[in-house]
């Protein structure tokens, strides 16, 4: 007897199937593609579009928007607000707008973050050569636009007759549902092969679990982890994303308050450990904190959980100094796990951070170890308070806003950030009081990621009030999205900072001889530079014009009423403030970043910088 099939086209057939996938991890399910993000054209509309349309709301959600990157940051922030248990896809149709794809999905490879990516493609039967935005290339007959996204996606698959969307689909779930797999997963859809119909066992439509695994330490590498951690003077702990996603902060809090191992912080992995736990040291690295780099600098054992180890951690390999510096890496990716010559423990990071707390059971690190990093926490403490504290009456500068904001938000406030010099800020700064609190892009440190990642986030965690940080330069990359909080009543906050222009490039640019060349937003100048007065850009009109509430403060006090009020709507709401900036309250860099400077240069500014560069850069070194 033959088994039973349902006849659909290939959209429809992938809709219904999407609607029935799961995640589920430590007994809790969930769904794995929760919604699905669209703007249509001739290579979708007719075919994932009427899918859409024929499933209904209650079978797949709909999204509207209005960017398609900005669709995938909304996809990224939503699936990272849930640890990566739930997911969003996006369809596109086959021209630019597959190619808007290829920086979302690159941030969120880059992030190990899933997004499930839809875009449409040229016909597979070729009845229709040329057509619309199609690209010809004179030697490659099959290549598409749709190609560009190869390389950074984590699994990629062309589905050029009805048949194959079976064993691609349920590859594109496995590998968004695994931890150590995880990113964008593209699956391109030939427009005409959408629109075909197929006799679909009914078997691919019935519900599919995908659990989550949570694998344990291997014993050997457990107890050599162990026995490196009891033999070392001074250890740190590098807490990255991993821990996040995992849900490990509370394994991560227990095995701190039984050894006293200090703990410092990645981008990604802030909020590990809440601000005021006395072993919590803030970040680490280029952003990082004084008493995080000194530590870092004279640290005999880095014990990484759950990061990768980016130059802005190590200070491009120039922060961990001590001769005899050694490396544990935990990290469910053997990848990781084995960077830096490290000693591994391949597991999830909660498991193997519970495994560890019973392996060391009776060992504490020095107390004078502990009193030492206790100490310089107070101190980076007072650092905190002067860069947050000003007059009430007085123009705000970026730290200033940003104590104006900690004033004001609760500990399940989410803060979101990407790119400029909020994030340098904010990781020297910032008092994470919550496990999602801190939200910052920085493996693709995305301008224009902040908006639209809000809206995911928002998504996600509906009860939740949302922060988008962005600075005049991000926001001129992509507002668009604002639209999207507004029409979907999304009370997401957008506190705008108007600077002038590309505040950070601006400072990176002195610092390596360009003399700020390029970064700010002025008229040009008799010379013909861009130096002449600022542009007469009112981006809170903007805001306004797109359908936000607007609130614009001129002083601190101004700023925290604003804040408090925004917080307090029920409505997608702006905060406007033009910062002073010539006052400097940010504290500096504690660790070097490499950024090669020009060799050879006629003017003095880069002759000086080379100089400097090649004195840092002789601090480098490899860990073999």
């Amino acid at each position: 007897m033959s088994s039973p099939t349902r006849r659909l086209t290939v959209a429809q057939a992938l809709v219904r199937f999407l609607s029935v996938q799961y995640t589920e991890r430590d007994g809790v399910r969930q769904r794995l593609i929760a919604g699905t993000w669209g703007i249509f054209g001739h290579g979708n509309v007719a075919g994932l579009g009427q899918a859409l349309l024929e499933a209904g709301e209650d079978a797949m959600p709909y999204h509207q928007g209005r960017n398609e990157q900005a669709m995938v940051h909304a996809a990224v922030g939503y699936a990272r607000q849930l640890d990566r248990l739930s997911a969003q896809a996006v369809t596109t149709s086959i021209g630019p707008g597959a190619t808007n794809l290829v920086t979302g999905a690159a941030l969120a490879t880059v992030n190990r973050l899933p997004v499930l990516l839809l875009p449409g493609d040229s016909f597979a039967t070729r009845a229709a050569d040329p057509l619309l935005q199609q690209l010809e290339h004179p030697v490659e007959a099959d290549l598409t636009v749709n190609d560009t996204l190869r390389p950074v996606s984590r699994w990629f698959d062309r589905v050029t007759r009805p048949e194959a969307l079976i064993p691609a689909a349920l590859h594109a779930m496995r590998v968004l549902a695994d931890p150590v797999e995880t990113g964008a997963v593209t699956l391109a859809l030939p427009q005409d092969v959408q629109a075909e119909a197929y006799d679909w066992p009914e078997e691919f439509f019935a519900e599919r679990i995908w659990r989550v695994r949570r694998p344990a330490p291997d014993p050997a590498e457990l107890a050599a982890a162990a026995r490196a951690i009891e033999r070392a003077a001074r250890p740190l702990i590098v807490a990255g994303g991993g821990v996040h996603h995992s849900g490990a902060e509370d394994a991560l809090r227990a095995l701190v308050d039984a050894t006293g191992i200090p703990v410092a912080s990645t981008q990604a992995g802030k909020g590990s450990l809440r601000h005021d736990h006395p072993a919590d040291l803030g970040g680490i690295g280029h952003t990082g904190t004084a008493v995080c780099d000194d530590l870092a600098r004279a640290a005999d054992l880095v014990i990484g959980v759950g990061t990768r180890y980016t130059d802005f951690t190590t200070a491009s390999n120039t922060l961990f100094q001590n001769p005899d510096v050694r490396f544990v890496n935990l990290n469910i990716a053997a990848f990781d796990a084995h960077k830096l010559a490290a000693s591994s423990l391949v597991a999830d990071a909660r498991t193997g951070l519970d495994a560890l707390t019973e392996a060391l059971a009776g060992h504490r690190v020095d107390a004078g170890y502990e009193a030492e990093y206790r100490a310089g926490k107070e101190r980076w403490a007072r650092v905190v308070a002067a860069a947050y504290r000003g007059d009430d009456d007085a123009v705000p500068t970026q730290t200033q806003v940003l104590g104006a904001l900690d004033a004001v938000v609760g500990d399940d406030d989410v803060v979101i950030n990407a790119a400029g010099s909020l994030p340098g800020d904010l990781h020297k700064l910032w008092r994470a009081r919550g496990r999602r609190q801190y939200h910052l892009e920085y493996g693709y440190s995305c301008m224009g990621y902040e908006i639209p990642a809000a809206i995911g986030v928002q998504q996600a965690t509906p009860d939740t009030p949302v922060w988008a940080l962005v600075g005049d330069g991000t926001y001129l990359m992509m507002p668009t999205e604002i639209v999207t909080a507004v029409q979907e009543g999304l009370p997401v906050n957008l506190l705008l900072i108007q600077n002038h222009g590309y505040a950070s490039i601006g400072g990176l640019s002195e610092s390596v001889g360009g003399e700020r060349f390029g970064t700010a937003y002025r008229y040009r100048a008799a010379d013909g530079t861009f130096s002449g007065d600022p542009l007469p850009l009112d981006l809170a009109a903007n805001a306004g014009s797109l359908g936000m509430d607007v609130l614009r403060a001129t002083t601190v006090r101004e700023l925290r009423d604003a804040l408090a009020a925004a917080r307090a709507s029920d409505r997608p709401t702006c905060v406007y403030v033009e910062t002073d900036t010539a006052t400097a309250t940010a504290p500096p860099a504690e660790a070097w970043w490499d950024v090669p400077v020009a060799a050879t240069a006629s003017r003095e500014a880069a002759v000086r910088a080379r100089e400097e560069y090649e004195r840092q850069v002789a601090a480098r070194r490899r860990h073999l």
